[in-house]
């Protein structure tokens, strides 16, 4: 593929400017790529991280002469509000033009949003990424992608400054699917972790000597190296919001239910999280699971 058909550095807008758009969207403008970006709370883009960028008003407004409009929102909704609400996106979107969702909805969103976008030439691409808070500074996120091989090869340079990994999985949806896996194994790994943590608090033992001698036997994870302290100490400094895993869960949940599948151990931390969040922890790091054991002791307690 000759240069000239990747997307132009001075052709592209950003949307969503939260825990991960704001480090994904700095990383671009350190790579020398010029952005249009716009954050529905509006301060984000003023944040010193984005200095060089161009502040828009709405979703339109940074979507005017964009070839590439760059995606990272909460949910379902906030993405069809983007593309399509008013002052949407796709009202300035012109045929070429590649839309790279960074966002975790439903596959079948997707689907949906990548049918109405092609009516007017616009290609869409699912591209949830994992990898935290930590990846998204570093630029070492791993990128999930479902959509068409050629828009995919237009944005790769992009992809490869935001991510360490690219990986293409086929036709559109098919990225959100995987995303669904990883947060099933990531609802499993930090549940375990938080149950482990707990039982051997109380059983009294070493704990910080006890994760270092687990960590590299079979027990080994992602989450037991970087979240184990956080639950040693009680406290739990923002990597990936509880609230939005709990609406990942939701959608891995939804789309197992689609092929007749039931997830318990998905469904049994769907309902820790949703105790955890009623208790005021929605904001709070994934890992404040660990309190969903000291809540139960503590209500048990009481009869």
């Amino acid at each position: 593929m000759s240069k000239a058909q990747f997307i132009p550095t001075s052709s592209l807008a950003f949307v969503g400017l939260g825990a991960l758009g704001l480090p994904m969207a700095a990383n671009l403008l350190a790579a020398g790529y010029e952005l249009k970006v716009h954050s529905r709370s509006r301060a984000a883009e003023l944040n010193l991280a984005l200095k060089g960028s161009r502040p828009c008003s709405t979703p339109a407004e940074a979507a005017a002469d964009s070839q590439a409009l760059l995606i990272c929102v909460s949910d379902d909704e906030a993405v069809e509000a983007v593309l399509f609400g008013s002052q949407g996106a796709a009202s300035m979107l012109s045929s070429g033009a590649v839309v790279v969702d960074f966002s975790t909805i439903a596959p079948a969103t997707s689907i949906t949003l990548a049918e109405r976008l092609a009516q007017q030439g616009v290609t869409y691409l699912d591209a949830p990424v994992t990898g935290g808070t930590e990846g998204a500074r570093a630029g070492t996120l791993t990128v999930l992608v479902g959509g068409n091989t050629q828009a995919l090869a237009r944005v790769q340079p992009l992809l490869e400054v935001i991510g360490e990994r690219i990986h293409h999985f086929g036709s559109v949806g098919r990225g959100q699917q995987v995303k669904a896996l990883n947060q099933v194994l990531v609802a499993g790994s930090y549940a375990a972790l938080a149950e482990a943590i707990a039982l051997g608090q109380q059983l009294g033992l070493p704990m910080p000597e006890v994760i270092k001698a687990l960590q590299h036997g079979a027990a080994g994870s992602w989450a037991l190296k970087h979240r184990s302290t956080a639950m040693l100490e009680d406290h739990y400094p923002l990597g990936f919001k509880l609230a939005l895993h709990h609406k990942d869960l939701g959608i891995a949940l939804e789309t197992a239910e689609r092929v007749g599948l039931q997830l318990p151990i998905t469904s049994k931390v769907k309902s820790m999280e949703a105790n955890l969040i009623e208790h005021g922890h929605s904001e709070e790091d994934v890992s404040v699971l660990r309190r969903w054991f000291d809540q139960q002791q503590a209500e048990s307690q009481q009869f």
